[in-house]
């Protein structure tokens, strides 16, 4: 691999941070969104120090050979850890024992990371190696221990994020499985990265030269494992999001004929406030639910209760299950009470007579049942009729 194959998705990485650090100013709070950030930006990190370009740059800069080498180890330590804390989070629980679990993983792999550094302090490494530092050191004392450590941390923290995301994608469905289904994927290649980089230097230590599985096969089962991760962890959130939009616009439509039924019941009808273009679907739902609730309370004096009850005897009598016979039958009294308010245009009802109940509409859901039965009951349709004809 060369400099590209690392920095590619470095760029990748840090393109994703960065949409992520406004939310993260917005809500530094949430430990989930910490996390997140955490782990792309140590994913960046790992990708740009240990591209062979950089790793000549940093022992240059610092003066000391091989200096990149243990920092790429501890980016590696930390990104482990990272990816452990975002599972922790992401999954949930008491807050008390998910604060407990993160720092347990914090200050494990933290003290890992402080005896990686100590490791190096105490050991020789005089000749600057770009792409066989694990293997070309392997027998060297102290830092035989440091890539030893190093590569047991991130193989017990691939182990425990197989074993966490398989658990839990067998108890969960639809993106979060497919998303905790993918990270499996992701870390079998971590696992096999550890594989080969443990068989190289084990083969060292008995007097053999495999170093091939270490520079040719294990750097790009490392940037294959990190990609196919990435993925996972993005996956559920993003398609959730979308999933939530989705819905909330689909919302949105089927209020719509509710919508204009109230709106359009009178020229002194409660005016909605303009939103501009770019506003959310859910902002869009809440105003529309906002809107039919103030045309209800416009229309409360001609709703009349008798009409409600003989819608809902009407589609009992049909078929109808018991929460769509209240839908029709709040639908009916609403088209009524529109034709009743429609024709009394001077308002001589309003103050004359006591307000009838409106529907009972708990939530957007109610809401949409009753707006879809308003365009396709036809119970509601003969009740239309009526008032019609009879001249309400």
């Amino acid at each position: 691999m060369n400099g590209q194959d690392y920095y590619i998705p470095a760029a990748a990485m840090g393109t994703a941070l960065a949409f992520k650090l406004p939310a993260l100013r917005n809500n530094w709070r949430d430990p989930l969104l910490r996390s997140v950030c955490a782990l792309l930006t140590l994913a960046a990190a790992i990708f740009t120090f240990a591209a062979p370009p950089t790793i000549e740059a940093v022992n240059r800069w610092t003066g000391i050979p091989n200096f990149t080498a243990p920092l790429v180890y501890c980016l590696i330590t930390a990104f482990s850890a990272a990816c452990l804390v975002l599972i922790v989070n992401w999954r949930g629980g008491p807050p008390e024992q998910t604060r407990r679990f993160s720092r347990r993983w914090i200050l494990g792999y933290a003290a890992v990371i402080v005896a990686l550094t100590l490791l190096f302090a105490l050991g020789e490494t005089p000749v600057e190696r770009l792409r066989d530092f694990d293997t070309y050191y392997a027998n060297t004392p102290f830092i035989r221990e440091l890539i030893a450590l190093y590569l047991i941390a991130h193989n017990v923290a691939a182990f425990v994020m197989v074993a966490m995301c398989w658990r839990w994608s067998l108890q969960v469905r639809g993106w979060l499985r497919a998303g905790l289904m993918i990270i499996v994927v992701g870390y079998v290649f971590n696992l096999s990265y550890d594989a080969t980089k443990i068989t190289a230097v084990v083969a060292r230590w008995s007097g053999h030269d495999l170093d091939w599985l270490s520079t040719s096969v294990a750097p790009p089962l490392a940037s294959a494992g990190a990609n196919i991760s990435a993925i996972g962890f993005v996956l559920p959130l993003v398609c959730q999001r979308v999933s939530d939009s989705l819905r909330h616009w689909i919302t949105y439509r089927r209020l719509g004929p509710l919508w204009n039924e109230v709106r359009t019941s009178g020229s002194d009808a409660p005016v909605s406030v303009p939103m501009s273009w770019w506003s959310a679907a859910d902002l869009r739902v809440i105003q529309r639910e906002s809107d039919i609730h103030d045309g209800f309370l416009h229309l409360g004096p001609y709703f009349d209760p008798r009409h409600r009850d003989e819608a809902l005897a009407r589609a009992l009598s049909r078929g109808a299950d018991e929460e769509s016979a209240r839908a029709v039958a709040d639908a009916a009294m609403v088209a009524a009470a529109v034709r009743a308010r429609r024709a009394d245009p001077e308002g001589r009802v309003i103050g004359a007579s006591e307000e009838g109940a409106p529907p009972a509409a708990d939530g957007p859901r109610d809401l949409v049942r009753i707006s879809h039965a308003l365009r396709n009951s036809p119970v509601v349709a003969e009740f239309r009729r009526q008032a019609a004809l009879s001249g309400v």
